[in-house]
């Protein structure tokens, strides 16, 4: 059965036991705990140890689980380390990582997938998996670019978080995409956009639904392909001047539209 999570960087202006008790009020699963440097980390990874059984706990008690961790682009491969570490002893079983780099340059994905490459391994030996999503003006950026990052990363600790709004936003239909990777997919981000802008967009833009993606399709593309992962609403941007009300509502109206897409699907 799919299931269904949230991305702790929606909540990024509240703590995570705000952040969690709102998640598991929506009804989703789980919870993806975000640790992305500069703008979300309710993961520190410098005190993981001492956060530990707090964060453990505060997910137990709203009964719900850990699906993941956003680690972000890699620029520190010790703190990648340190991610999988964390992931091995909280119980997180996959970590997700940007591509790094630009678009169109080579050196930049051959890097990225070099890196891909150490860092799997590296993941494997903690008994935990790494992704990677195509991103919008990273080296990795589209389906063939994942396609070749699978061909050369054969680690069984690797996967593709397959993320629909990014491949939306490369000229792409997610749905008509999902099919060539779905082999090594082990984790979706998910959420909505207007137009195929480089930007996310506002952020009750990006609740599923609200958007121009064809986000029915896509999840028929899972249930299709007997995708069993986590499925994540990943939104972007949220600021200061955002209530807590505006956030759980983006959160609530997302699950409702997804349960009622995978359901129909028999896919939860």
């Amino acid at each position: 059965m799919i299931k269904l999570g949230v991305n702790s960087v929606l909540f990024k202006e509240f703590d995570f036991a705000t952040a969690v008790r709102h998640i598991a009020l929506s009804g989703y699963d789980g919870v993806e705990i975000s640790a992305i440097q500069g703008m979300c980390e309710h993961l520190d990874l410098t005190r993981w140890k001492e956060q530990a059984a707090e964060l453990r706990s505060i997910v137990q008690d709203q009964g719900i689980s850990f699906l993941s961790m956003e680690f972000g682009s890699v620029k520190d491969e010790q703190r990648l380390l340190s991610a999988f570490e964390a992931a091995a002893e909280i119980g997180i079983p996959i970590v997700n990582i940007g591509p790094g780099g630009k678009t169109g340059v080579e050196e930049d994905v051959q890097r990225s997938i070099d890196q891909l490459n150490r860092m799997s391994e590296k993941a494997a030996s903690f008994g935990v998996t790494l992704c990677v999503k195509a991103h919008v003006g990273q080296a990795i950026h589209d389906t063939p670019t994942t396609l070749r990052a699978m061909s050369e990363v054969t680690s069984p600790a690797f996967g593709i978080d397959m993320d629909p709004s990014h491949i939306y936003r490369a000229n792409e239909n997610p749905e008509a995409a999902l099919p060539a990777v779905i082999s090594r997919v082990k984790h979706v981000h998910i959420r909505d956009c207007k137009g195929r802008e480089q930007g996310p967009g506002p952020i009750e833009l990006q609740a599923c639904g609200r958007g121009d993606i064809n986000l029915f399709a896509y999840c028929k593309a899972m249930a299709d392909h007997s995708y069993d992962g986590p499925v994540v609403l990943e939104v972007i941007g949220a600021k200061p001047e955002h209530s807590l009300a505006q956030i759980s509502i983006i959160a609530a109206e997302t699950y409702g539209y997804l349960n009622a897409c995978l359901k129909q699907l028999n896919a939860r």
